[in-house]
């Protein structure tokens, strides 16, 4: 079963900075020009670790030692403090769905041991790309910080009830900068709980659990049962290259890079918000008939080309369907039963992935947000759009349980926790 632990983080002081100028997104979410926005809202941002760049004053260091850095500047500045005491970390996100009811997800940010996928109750559930490791493991290497957690879902049933009453919501406050003298005051003697709402009304609430008894608990259960990685499959297969290479260096007790920070999250449909992930095509040959291949794989009924995204969706969801946009149209595409036999698992991804391996040499992308999709096509950035269905919860808890992986980037769990609300050291 998997080891949860507490541990001491490393978070912003309220008295020197507002937190909400300091989080940011995952590092793989961020564009260029949200990079730029981000920096440009505190020298301070989280940003700076997370997706660093030169350091001005040093121009012999790259960009991971100058995130070193400013993470040993900053906390000689006071800007980042160390909690006092080991802890996990409530952590809630707050918002409205598409219909717009009120939705939150609530999980524990904490120590997840390290362990090879498919050991120690850690299971996957999804390939990766082939995608280089080597960023996210030299910023590691420099830094020796976990800057964000990763996702995991727990099949430990009463989780997110356990973590609602181990601190009463109602009472976390945002900590802004005419705070700051206060904030100072009550850091001295305890650590507080911190509020955010983003740019998009999402609202990230995290609070430490210091408490003895619930700590106790959560370890317990969280470790009792299995654990499927929902977000970070790149970041937790850098983490265990990390700590081969240290175990290769020296060994001995288990040392804070024998774990990776995780946020675990009950796996329940009402915790979880799932999105997919579309399929951007670039590179055929012209002309190429792509419609004419998929064809071979889909029954193909044509769509207007304007239907709005929820209600594309609902038409793909009624017929059972995926769907492909091109510079001349929309067409659903229901599978063939030889498709779907030949499919290694019941996901629009892999039935896709047949049809995809019949094209000509071709580069596929990936893209969250069906809007995004079709702008993609419509600027002329891809010829063609192939649209996916969400997995359900269900699904991902069957693959994650029997040792399976979907293709890659078949989720997309939204809202993504940020950056920058609590840092993990993994030195030793």
């Amino acid at each position: 079963m998997p080891r949860f632990e507490p541990f001491s983080g490393i978070r912003y002081n309220p008295a020197h900075v507002s937190l909400a100028d300091v989080v940011a997104p995952p590092y793989d979410v961020i564009s260029p020009d949200e990079r730029a926005s981000l920096q440009a809202q505190s020298p301070y941002n989280s940003v700076r670790i997370e997706l660093p760049d030169e350091d001005d004053e040093d121009p012999d260091l790259d960009r991971y030692q100058s995130a070193a850095r400013r993470m040993a500047r900053w906390q000689a500045e006071g800007v980042l403090r160390r909690d006092p005491t080991p802890s996990f970390y409530g952590y809630r996100m707050s918002y409205s769905d598409e219909s717009g009811a009120p939705r939150h997800t609530i999980g524990v940010i904490g120590a997840l041991g390290l362990e090879p996928p498919g050991t120690a109750g850690i299971f996957p559930h999804e390939r990766t790309t082939p995608k280089a490791k080597s960023d996210r493991l030299q910023l590691l290497q420099a830094t020796q910080i976990n800057t964000s957690p990763i996702w995991g879902l727990s099949l430990a049933t009463g989780l997110s009830e356990a973590l609602e009453g181990f601190k009463e919501l109602e009472t976390l406050e945002t900590l802004e900068t005419s705070e700051a003298s206060e904030a100072s005051e009550a850091l001295e003697t305890s650590t507080p709980a911190s509020l955010v709402v983003d740019a998009d009304g999402i609202e990230h609430a995290l609070w430490p659990i210091t408490d003895p008894a619930s700590i106790a608990w959560l370890t317990e259960a969280v470790s009792g049962a299995p654990i499927v990685i929902a977000d970070g499959h790149h970041r937790f297969e850098t983490a265990l290259t990390y700590q081969a290479k240290r175990h290769s260096e020296s060994a001995g007790s288990p040392r804070p890079y024998d774990a990776v920070m995780a946020l675990i999250v009950e796996l329940a449909e009402p915790q979880l918000s799932v999105q997919a992930i579309h399929r951007l095509i670039t590179g055929l040959p012209e002309p190429f008939d792509l419609v004419g291949a998929l064809a071979r794989h889909f029954v193909l009924a044509p769509i207007e080309a304007d239907a709005s995204a929820t209600g594309l969706l609902e038409r793909m969801v009624e017929a059972d369907s995926l769907a492909v946009i091109t510079t001349s149209g929309t067409w659903l595409l229901h599978p063939k039963p030889e498709t779907t036999l030949a499919a290694t698992h019941d996901l629009d991804s892999s039935r896709l992935e047949v049809a995809l391996a019949t094209l000509p040499a071709h580069e596929v992308t990936y893209q969250h947000g069906l809007d995004l999709a079709r702008g993609a096509v419509e600027r002329g950035e891809a010829q063609a759009a192939v649209l996916l269905r969400p997995v359900t919860v269900e699904q991902i808890a069957s693959t994650g349980r029997g040792g399976e992986r979907m293709p890659p980037k078949t989720t997309f769990f939204w809202p993504k926790p940020r950056t920058g609300f609590v840092f993990r050291e993994v030195t030793g």
